[in-house]
């Protein structure tokens, strides 16, 4: 039976040449790879542009329990961008954010608020004019929530605590292993918990502090996930935002 559901295009890979492979995260079934004949005619339904990385979709399909690859019947536009296609870091940001969720939600089933996050999260940056140089840091932070890392705060604030990236929690002595940040960087996570994306413009950050920030992102989520990679796109976000 056809199903109808959003969905988030996070990676798309030729196959042969008139079909592509589309992994996209589904709101009713979650991550979801599809088989698609794309059409070189102006009105064919499934275009090319429409599997471009993070563009929200409606689409229709017969959704097969353990099928490997999906067939999908009809596809829209969910919400089409209005200034993400025209803008240099919205682009930028877009690429790394896909990147970063096709392999953070490898195997993530059905989990609507996190759907409703990203999407919600993508239309707030596309309506966006300015103040969103620390989208990606910001919405890294919180992705954690949703996938049951978000760090602890049951101690109280203070200028002497260190960060346990393997545990996600403030701590006062340090770890028996590597994996911990000092107080001068662990700064750093508080400060992350304290943005959101109306307020984020507030938090004046360097290029190097958004560097570091970053690293430590990533190596938290390397904690947490496992065989996170290194990710392709991320050095072309850090040329942004002097």
């Amino acid at each position: 039976m056809l199903e109808k559901t959003a969905a988030i295009v996070l990676h798309t890979l030729k196959y042969g040449e008139s079909k592509i492979i589309v992994d996209m995260f589904t709101r009713e079934a979650g991550r979801l790879a599809f088989i698609v004949s794309v059409s070189k005619s102006a009105k064919g339904r499934l275009k090319k542009q429409y599997f471009q990385p993070m563009m929200l979709l409606e689409i229709e399909s017969d959704l097969r329990p353990r099928v490997q690859l999906q067939k999908l019947s009809d596809v829209r536009l969910l919400s089409p961008y209005v200034s993400i296609p025209s803008s240099p870091e919205k682009l930028a940001i877009s690429l790394f954010t896909a990147e970063f969720l096709y392999h953070a939600l490898r195997s993530e089933q059905r989990n609507e608020p996190l759907f409703d996050y990203i999407a919600d999260s993508f239309q707030w940056l596309d309506a966006a004019k300015a103040g969103y140089a620390n989208f990606h840091l910001t919405f890294l932070m919180r992705l954690s929530l949703f996938l049951g890392f978000y760090p602890n705060l049951e101690e109280e604030e203070s200028t002497s605590l260190m960060f346990d990236l393997r545990e996600g929690r403030f701590c006062r002595m340090a770890p028996l292993h590597p994996d911990f940040l000092q107080p001068a960087e662990a700064r750093l996570v508080r400060l992350l918990m304290r943005m959101d994306f109306p307020t984020m413009h507030l938090f004046q950050l360097s290029r190097q502090d958004r560097h570091r920030i970053m690293e430590v992102l990533l190596h938290y989520y390397k904690q947490h996930l496992p065989d996170f990679p290194e990710m392709r796109s991320l050095a072309v976000l850090n040329q942004l935002w002097d």
